[in-house]
């Protein structure tokens, strides 16, 4: 599957709106987890490999390819991984979303108790 790119026909526009794109690539399994990996320090392969419930190496190496092609995640001479600045943008565009799903969470908690 090729990476998303602004311009180009994604996965919901034939446009390929930098929206759309955005949403095709970080909406692939794995991608959003990675970037949250990511988002305080560089991980080795294997460190992120563990912090992402060790998913498959395969897939792994895959979502990193697609991040990096994308030019949110680049590799270090070390062999480790890190956000880029625009993965750090991402993250930080991404905050406001993680706080909403929370309080999102907390209404549907109200409207469904759980049984004492």
């Amino acid at each position: 599957m090729a990476v998303p790119k602004p311009g180009q026909p994604v996965r919901g526009s034939t446009t390929g709106r930098p929206l759309m794109a955005a949403l095709d690539l970080f909406g692939r399994r794995w991608s959003l987890r990675i970037v949250w990996e990511l988002r305080e320090q560089p991980l080795g392969f294997r460190a992120l490999q563990q912090r992402c419930d060790n998913m498959s190496s395969s897939v792994l190496r895959q979502r990193l390819t697609e991040l990096a092609d994308a030019r949110i995640v680049v590799q270090h001479p070390d062999t480790s991984y890190a956000l880029t600045g625009l993965g750090q943008d991402a993250y930080t565009a991404l905050r406001p979303l993680a706080h909403w799903s929370a309080r999102w969470a907390d209404s549907t908690q109200e409207d469904h108790p759980h049984p004492s």
